[in-house]
C-alpha cells in the first residue's frame, strides 16, 4: 500500500520525481484523488508558503516546489474531473501590458493552483481586452493583475477601467501585487484588494471567494 504522505515531503522538499512517483502509486491503489489534493499537496504547499514568509525558503525552493507540485496534479487532473470535484475558485492572473517580468506573477500562479484554485494564466505583456475576453469565456471569480515596473503600473487603471467599460467588473474581484505597487496604490485604481507576497494572495483569494 502506497503512503500518500511522502507526496506531502515530496512537494515540500522540491522533489520532482518523487512526487510523480507517489502520485502514480496512488493513483494505481485507487486512493481518492481530491483526498491526496486536500490532505497532503494544498498543505504541502501552505507550509512552502510559510517557510517563504519566514525567509526559511527563497524563490529557488518555492519554485521547485511548485513544480512538484504541478507535476503530481496534472496527474490527478482527469481523476478530479472526472469526480466531480470542485475547486477553491477560479482565477485569470498575468502580468499586465508593457511588462514583461513574469516570475513574481508564476509563483503566485503556482501557489494558488497549489491552494486548490482553477488558474487561468495569461502570461506577461497582457492586453486589457485579453482580460476581457477570458473573463467573458472562463467566468472567473478573482483577476489578479502584476507589475514589477513603476512604469507599467498605469496599466493596472487601465485594465480595470476596461473591465468596467466592458461591463464585467462587478462579477470579479480584482487583486493587484508586485514589487511598486501597495495598498493606497490599489484603491486609488479600484482594485478589491492587494496582496504583498504570494501566501497573502492566496489567503485573500480565498477570503474573497468565500464572502
Amino acid at each position: 500500500m502506497p503512503d500518500p504522505s511522502r507526496l506531502y515531503e515530496a512537494i515540500l522538499n522540491g522533489d520532482h520525481k518523487t512526487s510523480v512517483a507517489v502520485t502514480r502509486e496512488a493513483i494505481d491503489a485507487k486512493i481518492d484523488a481530491m483526498e491526496l489534493v486536500s490532505r497532503h499537496m494544498v498543505p504541502a504547499m501552505d507550509e512552502v508558503g510559510r517557510r517563504f514568509e519566514c525567509e526559511d525558503y527563497f524563490v529557488p525552493e518555492l519554485l521547485l516546489s511548485a513544480r512538484a507540485m504541478k507535476a503530481a496534479l496534472e496527474l490527478l487532473r482527469p481523476l478530479l474531473a472526472a469526480e466531480g470535484a470542485k475547486s477553491a475558485g477560479r482565477v485569470v492572473i498575468g502580468t499586465v501590458q508593457g511588462d514583461l517580468h513574469d516570475i513574481g506573477k508564476n509563483i503566485v500562479a503556482a501557489m494558488l493552483e497549489g491552494g486548490g484554485f482553477e488558474v487561468f494564466d495569461l502570461g506577461a505583456n497582457v492586453a486589457p481586452q485579453m482580460f476581457v475576453d477570458t473573463i467573458r469565456e472562463r467566468h472567473p471569480q478573482l483577476v489578479c493583475l502584476s507589475a514589477l515596473l513603476t512604469v507599467t503600473m498605469g496599466s493596472m487603471r487601465t485594465t480595470i477601467e476596461a473591465l468596467k467599460q466592458a461591463g464585467v467588473r462587478d462579477s470579479v474581484k480584482v487583486l493587484v501585487g508586485g514589487a511598486p505597487v501597495t495598498p493606497e496604490f490599489a484603491r486609488q485604481i479600484g482594485a478589491d484588494g492587494f496582496g504583498e507576497s504570494a501566501t497573502a494572495a492566496v489567503t485573500l483569494a480565498r477570503q474573497m471567494v468565500q464572502a
